[in-house]
């Protein structure tokens, strides 16, 4: 049995030396040996944590979970004493442009919105670009797969979950089509007064003509025969079969329930709000339908001035303790900020949840509402060998320190580009008084 008596630091220094041109890493090789990392604190993801545990894995798949460090299943493994650290199953991003959006002020960069209202045929994994610079950015804090979606218009297109390392799109799928996404129209909308140069909220007045647009265009897929070609009604085939899900992006409280009735009308079986500000209000409904929730309000302000300022932070507790399945997302905050969804996932464990339910709603919770738990979410035998080590406790942003990070057990290159600068400009200036 090979046994190294240290932390876990297996990239070769010399990988940190092609990081001085400020590339983005290249994609990790496979597995060559089976590994065993031992004297960790296991965060399973479904609740259960593992003190002084083992985590062994082999061809990119989880063979062992326990405390059985001394195992002779374990002596052709590279054995790794990580003393204290702790194992978590990579975080997973729902609905978001990475990889679709690079800079958003040019427009050669942007692959996310198509014209039109309704873009059923649109395919995000195909427009996915891996050599994005903002995706190491996602892999330090623990984001190690993410649902790449479309935006835009009633009908943004279909997503796909991709792992967030690879050459190329093909390699990076992990399921692909599973979800359209569809965007209810708002009641209301914002608008600067001309006037006073103050924002007010006024009435969508195409709220109606917008919603006969959805109806028409589920009625003509129900009846859609595949002649003349329609890609458009072709790709709502599968959400009327319930192969994939429909995702509706809803706040308001009337929308959600609108938008769940509009479905039910049509029979789509597999039905997700995105968003879900309101969800509480309508908490019967969703129990009543057995809609889940991706709760992407974290941080966001309150939706009413009346409301309590920490009330986004509660939403995700009151939808657990109402029985719902709940995810919480990054969707509607700004991309470079979407990296922080361990920390939206902290927040919510400050008021109400445990940690390791707030833990299960970016890792078990994400990966069920995705239908992708059978390979990520959890760390169980079977399953992909995504996960990675910290120094603490990664829903904190003081402690949420990777030591090294796997994706289908693929050692993933963490240095990037922002750790690159803080380290030369560290170097430069430390110990110097700030003026």
């Amino acid at each position: 049995m090979k046994i190294i008596n240290r932390v876990v630091r297996v990239v070769p220094v010399v990988l940190a030396v092609s990081m001085l041109q400020a590339i983005v890493p290249r994609p990790a090789p496979d597995q060559s040996e089976p590994i065993a990392i031992t004297g960790a604190v296991i965060h399973v993801g479904d609740g259960t944590v593992i003190e002084d545990g083992v985590l062994a894995f082999d061809q990119g798949v989880i063979t062992y979970v326990g405390t059985d460090a001394n195992s002779p299943a374990f002596f052709n493994h590279q054995v790794i004493d990580v003393e204290g650290r702790h194992i978590y199953p990579g975080f997973i991003l729902p609905n978001t442009s990475l990889g679709l959006s690079e800079v958003s002020n040019i427009r050669a960069t942007n692959d996310v919105v198509e014209t039109g209202d309704i873009n059923a045929s649109v395919r995000s994994a195909i427009a996915y670009n891996t050599d994005s610079e903002l995706i190491p950015t996602f892999r330090f804090n623990g984001i190690l797969t993410a649902q790449i979606t479309p935006q835009g218009g009633l009908i943004s297109g279909s997503s796909s979950v991709m792992k967030l390392d690879g050459w190329n799109w093909e390699d990076t799928l992990l399921s692909a089509d599973g979800a359209m996404h569809m965007h209810w129209p708002a009641r209301t909308r914002r608008q600067r007064n001309e006037i006073s140069g103050q924002f007010e909220t006024v009435d969508n007045e195409d709220y109606a003509n917008q919603v006969q647009v959805l109806h028409a265009l589920f009625q003509d897929a129900i009846t859609y025969t595949g002649s003349p070609v329609n890609l458009n009604l072709a790709a709502m085939q599968n959400v009327l079969s319930g192969e994939a899900k429909l995702f509706i992006h809803a706040n308001d409280a009337r929308d959600i329930v609108n938008s769940v009735q509009f479905a039910r009308d049509y029979e789509v079986p597999e039905i997700v709000i995105v968003g879900g500000r309101d969800a509480m209000k309508v908490k019967d409904l969703l129990l009543q339908e057995s809609v889940a929730v991706i709760y992407e309000s974290v941080h966001g302000l309150p939706a009413q001035s009346w409301y309590d300022v920490d009330e986004p932070f509660k939403v995700p507790f009151q939808l657990h303790d109402a029985g719902i399945l709940v995810g919480i997302g990054g969707g509607e905050t700004a991309l470079d900020s979407q990296r922080n969804l361990p920390f939206f996932a902290g927040t919510a464990a400050s008021y109400g949840l445990d940690r390791e339910t707030a833990l299960a709603m970016i890792t078990e919770h994400n990966a069920r509402i995705l239908d992708v738990d059978d390979r990520v979410g959890t760390l169980v035998v079977g399953k992909d060998a995504t996960f990675f080590i910290a120094a603490g406790d990664a829903l904190d942003m003081r402690t949420n320190q990777l030591d090294e990070a796997f994706i289908q057990g693929r050692l993933l290159e963490l240095q990037g580009m922002q750790q690159e600068l803080y380290e030369r400009f560290y170097e430069r200036y430390a110990g110097q008084p700030i003026e």
